[in-house]
């Protein structure tokens, strides 16, 4: 994800840094200390993701963004609480604010992912395919990195939710419908109160079991109606 930093303060560029380089798909282009630099730089290059702060000489972050006739997905990182509704208004993805914790800006990161895919399973962009997008989870005090691609099938466990991808299992303590979310309804669904399958690794369906990869999983008598849709 190629991303842009812009901001008036040097130690603001180096903790989004340091933070991106924890994070091997995040691509740094440019550091720019002024809205006008953006705009100038952004005249002849593109980029997924810009990080935004506010209170800038010369030209506000949003004044800024506000002349942008199709702007990338935008991360709001500022000291200045009150304006974040008026950031949302101009649909940034997040609103960071400084300082902001390695966790919190994960968050963010996984907000922005999440919502290209909903991009795309919208039919914005229907002929692209989430390949390569990625996904922090938090299981206990850890943030492991997994390939949204690699992931099989999603189990409530609990307070838990179960994670099966074709790594291994993370286990995240989110409610399942949470976790969800998270995911395209192009690539995922649910067959179970307890339970919801990548579609793209279903390697078969047998009365009320799905069998993907070595594993099986039922099928509740609330969803069957969403495996007939499947299988038309």
């Amino acid at each position: 994800m190629r991303y842009l930093i812009i901001d008036d303060e040097h130690i603001a560029h180096k903790i989004i840094m340091e933070y991106c380089q924890m994070l091997p798909h995040m691509k740094l282009q440019k550091n720019c200390y002024s809205a006008l630099e953006a705009l100038e730089y952004l005249n002849t290059h593109q980029v997924d993701l810009i990080f935004l702060d506010i209170n800038m000489p010369k030209l506000k972050g949003f004044e800024f963004l506000r002349t942008l006739s199709s702007p990338p997905k935008v991360i709001v990182t500022t000291a200045y609480s009150e304006f974040a509704i008026e950031g949302y208004e101009l649909n940034v993805v997040d609103y960071l604010l400084k300082p902001f914790s390695l966790e919190r800006f994960l968050s963010a990161i996984n907000k922005v992912t999440s919502s290209t895919i909903s991009t795309i399973s919208m039919g914005r962009a229907q002929n692209i395919k989430p390949e390569g997008k990625h996904i922090f989870l938090k299981q206990n005090n850890s943030h492991v990195q997994v390939a949204i691609d690699s992931i099989l099938f999603i189990e409530a466990s609990g307070n838990y939710t179960k994670v099966i991808t074709t790594d291994g299992i993370i286990s995240i303590r989110e409610k399942i419908s949470d976790t969800i979310q998270l995911f395209s309804d192009n690539d995922f669904l649910q067959v179970h109160k307890s339970f919801a399958v990548a579609k793209k690794h279903i390697r078969s369906v047998e009365g009320n079991r799905i069998y993907i990869g070595d594993h099986i999983v039922p099928i509740g008598k609330l969803y069957k109606t969403n495996i007939i849709q499947l299988l038309k």
